[in-house]
């Protein structure tokens, strides 16, 4: 659906990609197919396909901000920033960025957490872009959104 919706249906990189995604059965518990993207990161030409796919769709948009979710995004959302000419700006567990920050608390599926910005990252009028490995509840998403709307 996404493939075709956005003019990528029969793009070989999404086969590359697809291919180079390890899919782990019953990891973290059983049940869960996990999707491990490390192998992706060790196939240098579908991490390039897959920054490139994220560059394409968001080149002219006039995005200032890319915003990445700690960990994942911060293997995906530097290169990303960089090829679209936009600043990045790191999105942290508690307690990992020095200096004065702010905070949101959000809820996941097993539990509580909450990420953190350095203040004065991002400026008002500023258009971000998010970038995390995956939308499970969302409360990761939603507590990003804040964040970046609290300047």
């Amino acid at each position: 659906m996404f493939a075709a919706e956005n003019g990528l249906k029969g793009d070989p990189r999404l086969q590359a990609i697809s291919e180079a995604i390890r899919v782990v059965p019953h990891f973290p518990k059983p049940g869960i197919m996990f999707q491990d993207i490390t192998t992706l990161l060790l196939d240098h030409k579908a991490f390039k396909h897959t920054v490139d796919i994220f560059v394409d769709r968001y080149r002219d948009m006039d995005i200032s901000v890319v915003a990445g979710v700690e960990a994942r995004g911060f293997m995906f959302g530097p290169s990303i920033a960089l090829a679209i000419g936009a600043k990045f700006v790191p999105l942290r567990k508690p307690r990992k960025l020095p200096g004065e920050v702010i905070s949101e608390a959000y809820e996941l599926e097993y539990g509580t957490d909450c990420l953190e910005m350095h203040v004065g990252a991002v400026q008002p009028g500023e258009r971000a872009l998010i970038i995390d490995d995956l939308i499970a509840t969302g409360g990761t998403l939603s507590a990003a959104i804040t964040l970046l709307d609290l300047v």
